[in-house]
Formats: structure tokens, sequence, C-alpha cells
């Protein structure tokens, strides 16, 4: 990225200029890669992913979340290197979600979370996360991968969702007044694979920046306040109905994911 090529530009003439006058240069930041290639085969996917939300197997729409090491009917990989999230619309009454707004479950689905957390801090202070997806868009679909609070809500930064039609919802919780940041993007055949990336940067105590990106393009940047010192679970889910609209699709729905990739900056 040419942002981060002249930030480091920068630092490097910075620390010859103190060389020059006698000080001591501060110490660069190293990289550190902490997720990548996870969807090689099943022990990889399970040594980096839990399966599930970390709450469980529901969350806000009409799906319940189904998968495991001996169950790969709705998570399951695609020979090597791609995961495919599968929900089959359901026949026989299930009750309801155990999660507001405790919608009628119609689907059973599929969800991971990463082992990984990202917390954002003096110690990690910039980290990069993106992924390769085909996201279903039909009315009552509502793939997504996302960031939220592990010990407490908010954080959330939304990097992928979308919501019954082809726009792309890039989302931060909460912004400086409290709420939500929304960069909308349309996106042709949200079906075909795309990039999806989040570039969160500490820049004070308590608050981040995070630029969003679509196939390499910059979308949007959004202040997330009170992001630092936060664990934050890595979420990819296809989640039904909901805010996608209803009916949803009668037959099963995929949702591909490839590439997925964690990585931090030590300082």
């Amino acid at each position: 990225m040419a942002t981060d090529r002249r930030r480091f530009l920068i630092a490097g003439s910075a620390g010859l200029l103190g060389t020059a006058i006698g000080l001591r240069p501060a110490a660069a930041a190293t990289w550190e890669t902490v997720l990548n290639g996870s969807f090689s085969g099943y022990p990889a996917l399970e040594a980096a992913w839990h399966y599930g939300y970390p709450w469980g197997s529901d969350h806000n729409g009409t799906a319940r979340m189904y998968g495991g090491a001996s169950d790969h009917n709705h998570v399951y990989l695609e020979g090597s290197g791609v995961l495919v999230l599968r929900a089959s619309r359901i026949t026989w009454n299930e009750g309801n979600s155990s999660k507001d707004p405790y919608l009628p479950i119609h689907y059973h689905s599929g969800a991971l979370h990463a082992k990984q957390q990202v917390v954002i801090s003096d110690q990690f202070p910039q980290w990069e996360v993106r992924g390769e997806f085909q996201a279903p868009s039909a009315r009552g679909t509502w793939p997504a991968f996302w960031l939220t609070g592990a010990t407490s809500w908010p954080p959330e930064s939304d990097i992928l969702e979308y919501k019954g039609d082809a726009r792309n919802w890039f989302n931060t919780y909460k912004n400086a007044n409290g709420g939500w940041s929304n960069t909308i993007v349309n996106v042709a055949n949200p079906g075909a694979w795309h990039t999806y990336r989040a570039w969160i940067a500490k820049v004070s105590a308590t608050d981040a920046d995070i630029h969003y990106y679509l196939d390499g393009n910059w979308a949007g940047q959004h202040r997330a306040a009170n992001f630092v010192n936060k664990p934050m679970w890595l979420i990819l889910n296809l989640q039904m109905e909901g805010s996608s609209g209803s009916p949803g699709p009668s037959g099963d729905t995929l949702y591909r994911a490839r590439n997925v990739y964690v990585g931090r900056s030590r300082a």
C-alpha cells in the first residue's frame, strides 16, 4: 500500500536524521503474521478456528449454527484452501433463537471464530485483517466477516456484511459520537471472488482508525472510539433473514472464503 510505504520511508529518514545528530533512533516495528493458510486442511482449520459463535449457536437471524470436527455438513473445505459455509432451509419447528430479537429458526448454517484475538495496544498498534470471499447477496442471506468485542460489546468492526442485496456494509461501532459509522459500497457480482480488507491503526490511548478496502481500493476511514486494549473475536458466519429480509431462499445458500489473513505490528 502506498500510504504504508510512505510511512516506512518517513520512519527510515527520521532514524537517519537521529543518528546524524547523535540521537538514538527508535527501534523499528516488526511485522508478524498471526493467521494464514488455515483452510489448507481440517487439521489447520481446527488449529486456528473454533466452530460456531464465541457465545454458542444462535445470533440475531433465523439460522442456527452447526459444525464440528465430526460434522462438516455446514462448515467444510472444498479442495485445498477454500472454506464453505452452507445454509439449508429446515422444514420442522426448532423453536426460536436464544438471542435478541429471538426469531424463529428457519435454517441450519455455519460459523467460525478465530482462536487468535485482535487486540490493538501499545505493543501491537497496527493490524491487518483481510480475506477473499464469494458472498451470497439474495434476499434473506446475511453473510459476514467481522470483529466484535470478546469481553464486552462494543467494539465492532464489520469488514464484509451483505444484507439481502448487492451492497457491502463496512461498519464501525462506536464512533466519536457514540454510534455507528457506515460506508456502503455497491459491488458488481458479490458471488464472484472479491477481497475485503481492514487496516487498523492505534491513534490515541483509546481510539483507532480503521481503513476499509474492497479489491484493493480504499472505501472509507472510520474513527473507532474505545477500541484500544479491547480484545476482539474474528468471526466468519452465514446468518439468514433478520436484517437481510424474508423469506430467504428455499434451497441451499453457499458462502465461500479463501486466503483469510491476520497480521500485526509489534512495537
